[in-house]
Protein backbone atom coordinates (compact mmCIF):
# COMPACT_ATOMS: atom_id res chain seq x y z
CA UNK A 1 0.00 0.00 0.00
CA UNK A 2 2.75 2.37 0.80
CA UNK A 3 4.58 1.72 -2.82
CA UNK A 4 1.12 2.64 -4.32
CA UNK A 5 0.97 5.83 -2.51
CA UNK A 6 3.80 6.86 -2.99
CA UNK A 7 3.44 6.32 -6.82
CA UNK A 8 0.33 8.02 -6.76
CA UNK A 9 2.16 11.17 -5.10
CA UNK A 10 4.97 10.82 -7.79
CA UNK A 11 2.09 10.64 -10.72
CA UNK A 12 0.47 13.46 -9.16
CA UNK A 13 3.34 15.85 -9.06
CA UNK A 14 3.89 14.84 -12.82
CA UNK A 15 0.77 15.50 -14.17
CA UNK A 16 1.61 18.97 -11.66
CA UNK A 17 4.63 19.70 -13.89
CA UNK A 18 3.11 18.33 -17.42
CA UNK A 19 -0.16 20.45 -16.73
CA UNK A 20 2.44 23.77 -15.90
CA UNK A 21 4.24 23.20 -19.00
CA UNK A 22 1.62 22.80 -21.22
CA UNK A 23 -0.61 26.23 -20.00
CA UNK A 24 3.15 27.92 -20.41
CA UNK A 25 3.07 27.20 -23.76
CA UNK A 26 -0.97 27.81 -24.13
CA UNK A 27 -0.53 31.25 -22.45
CA UNK A 28 3.12 32.15 -22.47
CA UNK A 29 2.42 35.88 -21.15
CA UNK A 30 0.09 34.86 -18.48
CA UNK A 31 0.96 31.46 -16.75
CA UNK A 32 4.37 31.84 -16.07
CA UNK A 33 5.09 35.33 -15.11
CA UNK A 34 5.90 35.79 -11.34
CA UNK A 35 2.81 38.22 -10.13
CA UNK A 36 0.52 34.93 -12.06
CA UNK A 37 2.47 32.17 -10.06
CA UNK A 38 2.77 34.21 -6.49
CA UNK A 39 -0.77 35.01 -6.78
CA UNK A 40 -1.71 31.47 -7.69
CA UNK A 41 0.18 30.45 -4.44
CA UNK A 42 -1.32 33.27 -2.32
CA UNK A 43 -4.84 31.52 -3.56
CA UNK A 44 -4.34 28.39 -2.34
CA UNK A 45 -2.14 28.89 0.92
CA UNK A 46 -5.74 29.04 2.95
CA UNK A 47 -6.93 25.88 1.00
CA UNK A 48 -3.56 24.61 2.05
CA UNK A 49 -3.52 25.14 5.47
CA UNK A 50 -7.16 23.72 5.85
CA UNK A 51 -5.74 20.57 3.87
CA UNK A 52 -3.30 19.70 6.22
CA UNK A 53 -5.77 19.53 9.19
CA UNK A 54 -8.11 17.32 6.68
CA UNK A 55 -5.44 15.28 5.68
CA UNK A 56 -4.95 14.18 9.60
CA UNK A 57 -8.73 13.47 9.77
CA UNK A 58 -8.69 11.56 6.79
CA UNK A 59 -5.79 9.50 7.69
CA UNK A 60 -7.69 8.36 10.91
CA UNK A 61 -10.73 7.49 8.99
CA UNK A 62 -12.73 10.49 9.47
CA UNK A 63 -13.53 14.09 7.93
CA UNK A 64 -15.25 17.70 8.91
CA UNK A 65 -17.51 19.36 6.55
CA UNK A 66 -17.61 22.40 9.16
CA UNK A 67 -14.20 23.93 8.03
CA UNK A 68 -15.13 26.52 5.74
CA UNK A 69 -18.11 27.67 8.08
CA UNK A 70 -14.99 27.84 10.39
CA UNK A 71 -12.81 29.97 8.68
CA UNK A 72 -15.42 32.53 7.93
CA UNK A 73 -16.58 32.99 11.82
CA UNK A 74 -12.72 32.93 13.25
CA UNK A 75 -12.24 35.53 11.14
CA UNK A 76 -15.30 37.54 11.70
CA UNK A 77 -15.55 37.02 15.18
CA UNK A 78 -12.18 38.67 15.74
CA UNK A 79 -12.50 41.73 13.30
CA UNK A 80 -16.47 42.34 14.76
CA UNK A 81 -14.30 42.32 18.29
CA UNK A 82 -12.22 44.99 16.67
CA UNK A 83 -14.11 47.15 14.97
CA UNK A 84 -16.82 47.31 17.17
CA UNK A 85 -15.32 47.08 20.58
CA UNK A 86 -11.57 48.41 20.11
CA UNK A 87 -10.33 45.21 21.34
CA UNK A 88 -6.33 44.82 20.71
CA UNK A 89 -5.19 42.67 17.97
CA UNK A 90 -3.52 39.97 20.20
CA UNK A 91 -6.65 39.70 22.26
CA UNK A 92 -8.97 39.55 19.34
CA UNK A 93 -6.57 36.98 17.49
CA UNK A 94 -6.87 34.98 20.73
CA UNK A 95 -10.61 35.00 20.54
CA UNK A 96 -11.08 34.23 17.20
CA UNK A 97 -8.71 30.71 17.81
CA UNK A 98 -10.31 30.29 20.95
CA UNK A 99 -13.33 29.63 19.09
CA UNK A 100 -12.25 27.56 16.54
CA UNK A 101 -10.43 25.16 19.33
CA UNK A 102 -14.43 25.00 21.42
CA UNK A 103 -15.89 24.22 17.74
CA UNK A 104 -13.34 21.58 17.36
CA UNK A 105 -13.68 20.41 20.77
CA UNK A 106 -17.80 20.01 20.41
CA UNK A 107 -16.92 18.29 17.45
CA UNK A 108 -14.37 16.03 18.76
CA UNK A 109 -15.88 15.13 21.81
CA UNK A 110 -19.82 14.72 20.22
CA UNK A 111 -18.06 12.26 17.29
CA UNK A 112 -15.79 10.47 19.51
CA UNK A 113 -17.50 9.95 23.03
CA UNK A 114 -21.23 10.15 22.22
CA UNK A 115 -21.07 8.32 18.65
CA UNK A 116 -22.87 10.83 15.97
CA UNK A 117 -21.84 10.27 12.65
CA UNK A 118 -18.74 12.33 11.68
CA UNK A 119 -20.99 13.71 8.76
CA UNK A 120 -24.22 14.68 10.53
CA UNK A 121 -22.38 16.18 13.07
CA UNK A 122 -20.06 18.39 10.97
CA UNK A 123 -22.88 18.86 8.53
CA UNK A 124 -24.79 20.47 11.30
CA UNK A 125 -21.99 22.33 12.50
CA UNK A 126 -21.12 24.06 9.03
CA UNK A 127 -24.85 25.09 9.62
CA UNK A 128 -24.79 26.48 12.77
CA UNK A 129 -21.17 28.20 12.63
CA UNK A 130 -22.17 29.96 9.15
CA UNK A 131 -25.35 31.18 10.39
CA UNK A 132 -22.44 32.31 13.75
CA UNK A 133 -20.40 33.83 10.93
CA UNK A 134 -23.64 36.07 9.75
CA UNK A 135 -24.07 37.23 13.09
CA UNK A 136 -20.39 38.64 13.50
CA UNK A 137 -19.80 39.45 10.10
CA UNK A 138 -22.84 40.50 8.91
CA UNK A 139 -22.88 42.24 5.26
CA UNK A 140 -18.93 42.53 6.11
CA UNK A 141 -16.37 44.55 8.42
CA UNK A 142 -13.81 46.97 7.26
CA UNK A 143 -11.03 49.65 8.03
CA UNK A 144 -9.59 46.94 10.37
CA UNK A 145 -6.06 47.72 12.44
CA UNK A 146 -3.15 48.30 10.33
CA UNK A 147 -1.19 45.19 12.26
CA UNK A 148 -4.39 43.10 11.76
CA UNK A 149 -4.22 43.23 8.34
CA UNK A 150 -0.06 43.34 8.22
CA UNK A 151 -0.20 39.64 8.96
CA UNK A 152 -1.74 38.37 5.84
CA UNK A 153 -0.51 41.63 3.34
CA UNK A 154 2.71 41.90 4.50
CA UNK A 155 5.54 40.55 1.83
CA UNK A 156 9.37 38.17 2.38
CA UNK A 157 11.37 38.16 -0.64
CA UNK A 158 8.77 39.66 -2.65
CA UNK A 159 5.75 37.09 -1.67
CA UNK A 160 2.64 37.30 0.79
CA UNK A 161 2.74 35.95 3.82
CA UNK A 162 0.74 33.79 4.07
CA UNK A 163 2.33 31.83 1.11
CA UNK A 164 5.34 31.25 4.23
CA UNK A 165 2.33 30.44 7.05
CA UNK A 166 1.48 27.79 4.61
CA UNK A 167 4.94 26.17 3.83
CA UNK A 168 5.84 26.01 7.43
CA UNK A 169 2.45 24.30 8.45
CA UNK A 170 3.64 22.02 5.83
CA UNK A 171 6.65 21.50 7.50
CA UNK A 172 5.87 20.66 10.75
CA UNK A 173 3.42 18.78 10.24
CA UNK A 174 5.28 16.52 7.90
CA UNK A 175 8.02 16.30 10.58
CA UNK A 176 5.27 15.26 13.46
CA UNK A 177 2.99 12.63 11.56
CA UNK A 178 6.63 11.34 10.35
CA UNK A 179 8.62 11.22 13.43
CA UNK A 180 6.17 11.50 16.24
CA UNK A 181 4.50 8.21 17.98
CA UNK A 182 1.49 10.32 18.67
CA UNK A 183 0.76 11.23 15.01
CA UNK A 184 1.63 7.93 13.97
CA UNK A 185 -1.09 6.61 16.15
CA UNK A 186 -3.51 8.30 13.59
CA UNK A 187 -2.61 5.96 10.65
CA UNK A 188 -3.62 2.81 13.10
CA UNK A 189 -6.64 4.32 14.14
CA UNK A 190 -7.77 4.97 10.16
CA UNK A 191 -6.34 1.47 9.46
CA UNK A 192 -8.12 -0.48 12.01
CA UNK A 193 -9.76 1.18 14.84
CA UNK A 194 -10.86 -1.84 16.96
CA UNK A 195 -7.29 -3.11 16.92
CA UNK A 196 -5.61 0.34 17.58
CA UNK A 197 -8.21 0.40 20.58
CA UNK A 198 -7.24 -3.14 22.01
CA UNK A 199 -3.71 -1.86 21.67
CA UNK A 200 -3.69 0.62 24.29
CA UNK A 201 -4.15 3.89 22.48
CA UNK A 202 -6.74 5.81 23.44
CA UNK A 203 -8.94 5.99 20.13
CA UNK A 204 -11.57 8.36 21.62
CA UNK A 205 -9.19 11.07 22.91
CA UNK A 206 -7.07 10.66 19.59
CA UNK A 207 -10.24 11.61 17.07
CA UNK A 208 -10.83 14.68 19.71
CA UNK A 209 -7.52 16.01 19.38
CA UNK A 210 -7.87 15.37 15.37
CA UNK A 211 -11.08 17.36 15.77
CA UNK A 212 -9.27 19.98 17.27
CA UNK A 213 -6.12 20.11 15.56
CA UNK A 214 -8.17 20.68 12.34
CA UNK A 215 -10.56 23.23 13.23
CA UNK A 216 -7.56 25.14 14.89
CA UNK A 217 -5.90 25.08 11.28
CA UNK A 218 -9.04 26.37 10.18
CA UNK A 219 -9.22 28.99 12.69
CA UNK A 220 -5.58 30.34 11.38
CA UNK A 221 -6.89 29.95 8.06
CA UNK A 222 -9.44 32.12 8.26
CA UNK A 223 -7.91 34.96 10.95
CA UNK A 224 -5.09 34.93 7.55
CA UNK A 225 -7.72 35.45 5.13
CA UNK A 226 -9.44 38.14 7.03
CA UNK A 227 -6.59 39.94 7.23
CA UNK A 228 -5.42 39.22 3.78
CA UNK A 229 -8.70 40.58 2.34
CA UNK A 230 -8.65 43.46 5.01
CA UNK A 231 -12.24 42.76 5.84
CA UNK A 232 -14.13 40.09 7.02
CA UNK A 233 -17.03 38.77 5.42
CA UNK A 234 -19.79 35.99 6.26
CA UNK A 235 -19.74 34.23 2.97
CA UNK A 236 -15.69 33.16 3.01
CA UNK A 237 -14.99 29.59 2.68
CA UNK A 238 -17.94 28.66 0.95
CA UNK A 239 -17.31 25.74 -1.08
CA UNK A 240 -14.06 25.42 0.69
CA UNK A 241 -15.02 21.81 2.64
CA UNK A 242 -15.18 20.05 -0.86
CA UNK A 243 -11.59 22.13 -2.21
CA UNK A 244 -9.82 20.80 0.64
CA UNK A 245 -11.69 17.14 0.78
CA UNK A 246 -10.86 16.82 -3.25
CA UNK A 247 -7.53 18.08 -2.66
CA UNK A 248 -6.72 15.83 0.04
CA UNK A 249 -7.91 12.74 -1.79
CA UNK A 250 -6.01 13.79 -4.99
CA UNK A 251 -2.73 13.67 -2.80
CA UNK A 252 -2.99 10.19 -1.37
CA UNK A 253 -5.38 10.41 1.44
CA UNK A 254 -8.41 7.85 1.23
CA UNK A 255 -11.97 8.14 2.50
CA UNK A 256 -11.71 4.93 4.27
CA UNK A 257 -8.68 5.78 6.55
CA UNK A 258 -5.57 4.30 7.46
CA UNK A 259 -3.12 6.33 4.51
CA UNK A 260 -1.98 9.58 3.75
CA UNK A 261 1.01 11.88 3.96
CA UNK A 262 1.14 15.84 4.81
CA UNK A 263 2.67 16.90 1.66
CA UNK A 264 0.49 15.21 -0.38
CA UNK A 265 -2.24 17.99 0.85
CA UNK A 266 -0.37 20.96 -0.76
CA UNK A 267 0.08 18.79 -3.66
CA UNK A 268 -3.93 18.12 -3.91
CA UNK A 269 -4.31 21.84 -3.23
CA UNK A 270 -1.44 23.21 -6.04
CA UNK A 271 -3.56 20.64 -8.39
CA UNK A 272 -6.67 22.29 -7.84
CA UNK A 273 -5.23 25.71 -7.68
CA UNK A 274 -3.85 25.60 -10.96
CA UNK A 275 -6.89 24.20 -12.80
CA UNK A 276 -8.44 26.87 -11.40
CA UNK A 277 -6.26 29.48 -12.41
CA UNK A 278 -5.75 28.44 -16.12
CA UNK A 279 -10.01 28.49 -16.13
CA UNK A 280 -9.63 31.92 -15.16
CA UNK A 281 -7.03 32.87 -17.42
CA UNK A 282 -8.84 31.27 -20.15
CA UNK A 283 -11.80 33.13 -19.46
CA UNK A 284 -13.96 30.25 -18.31
CA UNK A 285 -17.69 30.88 -16.99
CA UNK A 286 -17.56 30.64 -13.65
CA UNK A 287 -20.65 28.16 -13.68
CA UNK A 288 -18.35 25.93 -15.67
CA UNK A 289 -15.17 26.32 -13.09
CA UNK A 290 -18.00 24.67 -10.62
CA UNK A 291 -19.12 21.66 -12.78
CA UNK A 292 -15.17 21.10 -13.56
CA UNK A 293 -14.70 21.01 -9.97
CA UNK A 294 -17.40 19.04 -9.09
CA UNK A 295 -16.12 16.59 -11.87
CA UNK A 296 -12.42 16.23 -10.30
CA UNK A 297 -14.32 15.50 -7.17
CA UNK A 298 -16.12 12.70 -8.80
CA UNK A 299 -12.57 11.44 -10.35
CA UNK A 300 -10.95 11.90 -6.86
CA UNK A 301 -13.68 9.25 -5.47
CA UNK A 302 -13.27 6.81 -7.93
CA UNK A 303 -9.22 7.06 -8.35
CA UNK A 304 -9.49 6.60 -4.17
CA UNK A 305 -11.53 3.42 -4.71
CA UNK A 306 -9.24 1.90 -7.85
CA UNK A 307 -6.23 2.22 -5.31
CA UNK A 308 -8.55 0.11 -2.56
CA UNK A 309 -9.12 -2.51 -4.63
CA UNK A 310 -5.95 -2.84 -6.07
CA UNK A 311 -4.48 -2.87 -2.24
CA UNK A 312 -6.77 -5.28 -1.76
CA UNK A 313 -5.62 -7.50 -4.63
Amino acid sequence: MKKILQDRVNSLALTIALICLLASIAFPSNFPTFENLSQLLLNLSIDTIVAVGMMLLLISGMFDLSVGSIVAFTGGLAAHLMFHYNVPVPIALVAGIGSALLIGWVNGYLIAYMGINPMIQTLAMMGIVRGGALLVAGAGIQNLPYWFNAIGQSKLLGIQMPVWYMLLTVVVFTFLVNKTVFFRRYYYIGGNEKAADLSGIRVKRMKMYAFVLSALLAGIAGILLSSRLGAAMSTLGRGLELRVITAVILGGASLSGGVGKIPGALLGALFTGIIANIMVIARISGLWQEMIMGVILILAVLLDLYVQKRSRA
